[in-house]
């Protein structure tokens, strides 16, 4: 099996530079050969393009109103105009490309010129909400949530019927998101409506990343809407599973990829998605408490990892460059691309960006790049599309006390990939700042068959391990405080 490995495009701010850079605007169908390339040496499978869907009038005058998005603005950019507040693409307007990106027929050429390198277009569907802009906002208003009159959480409309008030989008422990419109999930019309919506949605892309996929939820959302009126019968059928199982249907390649949090990513997977956040792992790798971090892994079943998606960057995260050390980000790293499910990658992230972007921004401060993290993520990645890792089948392994007393073990995780019979892979990191030791057994069969050259195919280190003692005691691990290897083993006799 192949896990996808994603590339988050910020495609506002990434087509607003490559105008600059070419001096006229440039469209999604004349973006440079060179970037395809670039994407396939590093192994990437999937281009994420956030924010391809364009935000209405009324949504991004929102973002113009807030004070705080301003100031962000102001402090990213010394010369921020009204023009660089675009307003939230997760406030989508249409499902469409705007025109000034070169529309539907752009994205088909792009999408074309990633197929040709052999990669894979991921876009959003935002399910929850829409955009103020959105036609169904007034031609439609019964799919939406009513509103409270008067009620910052809502807003009114002027309909030929008459003063109606609907909700605006939200998170149950946040204040309401007051660029967007809240969908009505407890009426069978709306999910019907969205369905509809959605299958115009897939020919477009091989697969969608399903922002705050969780609020779709039954039970979530009843809870969320328990205190608002909903005319009309109400359904008992999971959205997400019949989305799904339809889309599924007639593309079974078909990528689903859930924004998901509150232990509920389980739920989702068992509905259908592909994958969904592992938001724990970053959040234990970022508190820095060593243990947490095996901890978490073992507890996990092999279907729930293989099924998770695994990040240190997104846009809504601070910077990585910005919470850990050097030496600290390439254990992270190493740790989050070495695992089985999809790993995700950030625009930025591999050039040591500093600056976090409000999404409502259309234009972003150009950073120096970090020769020594590019040239650390390039290496790395090269190396990996070398080896198993990703491609294969990966297992996490137990460390245990390599001698009584020894604690140490608590630090090291690592993870077993296989694609061939008689060799494999083995990712190691030490999430401590202080050498650490421990035995892992491996799962492989025939250990004895053989003596193992075991290769840091990261650094220098060589050795020669005995399969009699690799079956009997397991495999020996000496890793200096955050070390990160990633060792090929293969037989020798």
């Amino acid at each position: 099996m192949r896990y996808p490995l994603v590339y988050e495009v910020n495609i506002r701010c990434w087509l607003q530079e490559m105008s600059v850079r070419q001096s006229r605007p440039v469209t999604l169908g004349e973006i440079p050969n060179g970037e395809f390339v670039r994407w396939l040496e590093l192994g990437i499978t999937h281009v994420w393009l956030m924010g391809t869907w364009p935000t209405g009038p009324r949504s991004r005058a929102v973002a113009l109103e807030d004070p705080n998005l301003r100031a962000a603005a102001a402090a990213l950019l010394p010369d921020a105009k009204d023009s660089d507040l675009t307003g939230s693409p997760f406030a989508v307007a249409e499902y469409r490309v705007p025109r000034a990106w070169g529309g539907q027929a752009g994205l088909k050429a792009f999408r074309h010129k990633l197929h040709a390198h052999g990669l894979r277009l991921l876009l959003d569907f935002v399910g929850n909400h829409l955009g103020l802009d959105h036609p169904w906002v007034t031609a439609r208003p019964e799919l939406f949530v009513p509103g409270v009159p008067e009620s910052p959480a809502g807003f009114a409309l002027d309909l030929p019927e008459g003063q109606r008030w609907l909700a605006h989008g939200k998170d149950p422990n946040f204040l309401a998101w007051s660029d967007t419109a809240q969908l009505d999930y407890r009426r069978p019309e709306t999910h019907t409506a969205m369905r509809e919506l959605f299958q115009r949605i897939v020919p477009l892309c091989d697969g969608v990343r399903c922002d705050m996929a969780m609020l779709l939820l039954n039970d979530v959302f009843a809870r969320t809407w328990e205190s608002a009126s909903s005319a009309g019968s109400a359904t008992d059928r999971e959205f997400w599973a019949d989305l799904i199982a339809t889309t599924k249907r007639a593309a079974p390649e078909f990528l689903f990829f859930a924004e998901a949090y509150w232990d509920l990513e389980a739920r989702l997977q068992a509905l259908g998605f592909d994958y969904t956040y592992d938001k724990r792992l970053y959040d234990y790798l970022i508190a820095r408490n060593p243990a947490d971090v095996p901890r978490h892994l073992l507890g996990l079943t092999p279907q729930f990892l293989a099924s998770s998606a695994h990040f240190l960057e997104n846009h809504d995260e601070p910077r990585i460059a910005t919470l850990l050390s050097k030496p600290e980000r390439r254990v992270a790293v190493l740790l989050t691309l070495g695992l089985p499910g999809l790993r995700l990658l950030h625009e930025g992230q591999l050039t040591g960006a500093r600056l976090r972007v409000p999404v409502q921004m259309g234009r972003r401060p150009g950073e120096p790049v970090d020769e020594e993290i590019a040239a650390h993520y390039t290496t790395l990645l090269q190396t990996l599309k070398s080896t198993a890792v990703g491609q294969g089948s990966g297992t996490i392994l137990a460390p245990r006390s390599a001698w009584p007393g020894n604690e140490s073990w608590h630090n090291l995780a690592a993870v077993q990939w296989q694609s061939e019979a008689e060799a494999f892979d083995l990712v190691v990191v030490n999430l401590a700042p202080e050498r650490s030791q421990a035995y892992v057994r491996l799962a492989i069969d025939g250990l004895p068959q053989h003596n193992w050259r075991m290769k840091d195919l990261l650094g220098v280190e060589e050795y020669l391990r005995y399969g009699d003692d690799l079956q009997n005691q397991g495999l020996y691990l000496d890793v200096v405080e955050h070390g990160a290897q990633l060792f090929h083993l293969e037989p020798v006799s």
